[in-house]
């Protein structure tokens, strides 16, 4: 406990002895804006999954420095350079795309301005449900992939932009034999289907069954790399399957599909929060405080 002590205390000395003036405070307003945007920018991305294995990683470090591992601590310093370069390569095309849009962006107008959730009406849950269900009754194949957290704009490029508001008879309609749209993966956001004919990863997953088709392994492939939710519909059986996190489940029936997507409603909606902007959140924070206030009154 003694160790514990004295390392939070080196730690918190510096900051106590530390005289703050104006610029300082807005130095460091500027930076808590850049990295709460750094952090949700990080979120809608796959490399959310690999900064929490850094998360762990750091926390690791953390704890050899607090025990004096110093093995391991010689391991993590002479690393370090290294690591950097393998954070440059795996977040490539991440850091691109960021670039990309940082050029094409205002740069001022995201702070102020809140970000709209995914969230889908139950109509929509509705025209979802019976278009699944009329497609598996004319055996006609389909890929519906529902966007959540993870953007699913790169997927959406490889396709046709609609951007229409989203109706079983559209979705019908696409997927019929014989017309232009109809092969592909269909990308919904919240209540409008955003584009069509896309192209999917397909899974490499050994496990799966080896009489599933393109379509069912495009719907896990999806999946593995993003948060999405996905209906397939096979064209061989008329069979419904959902597939997320990696996972696909086969022989879904009407009124559970109904009862996932109004699950996947719900997490959707209770995420609204963190989706708004920095200072979206503080309006709505002091929105709340005075509505609290009045209410105590």
């Amino acid at each position: 406990m003694g160790t514990i002590k004295e390392f939070i205390l080196d730690m918190i000395s510096p900051i106590t002895m530390m005289k703050f003036s104006i610029m300082d405070v807005i130095e460091i307003l500027i930076i808590a804006v850049l990295i709460y945007n750094i952090i949700k920018w990080v979120r809608d991305t796959r490399a959310w999954v690999l900064m929490k294995g850094i998360l762990v990683l750091f926390l690791f470090y953390i704890l050899a420095t607090i025990l004096g591992f110093d093995a391991i601590l010689w391991i993590f310093q002479n690393g370090v350079g290294v690591g950097i370069t393998a954070l440059v390569i795996l977040f490539q095309p991440e850091l691109r795309k960021a670039l990309e849009q940082l050029g094409k962006r205002n740069i001022v107008t995201p702070f102020f301005e809140s970000q709209e959730a995914n969230v889908f009406s139950d109509e929509t849950i509705g025209e979802i449900v019976k278009a699944t269900y009329e497609l598996a009754k004319a055996r006609t194949g389909a890929l519906i992939v529902i966007e959540r957290n993870v953007k699913l704009d790169d997927y959406e490029q490889t396709g046709i932009a609609l951007d229409a508001k989203l109706t079983s008879q559209l979705l019908i309609n696409i997927f019929e034999h014989n017309t232009p749209l109809h092969d592909g993966a269909v990308i919904v956001r919240g209540n409008r289907v955003t584009s069509a004919t896309c192209y999917l990863p397909l899974s490499e997953n050994t496990r799966l069954s080896k009489d599933l088709g393109t379509r069912h392994r495009a719907a896990v492939g999806i999946s593995e790399v993003t948060d999405s939710f996905t209906i397939v519909v096979s064209e061989e059986t008329g069979g419904v399957a959902i597939a997320e996190n990696g996972e696909l489940t086969r022989r879904v029936g009407r009124e559970f599909l109904y009862d996932r997507l109004i699950e996947l409603q719900n997490k959707t909606e209770d995420t609204e929060e963190t989706k708004k902007g920095f200072f979206g959140k503080a309006a709505s924070f002091a929105k709340h405080s005075v509505g609290g206030r009045k209410a105590d009154k």
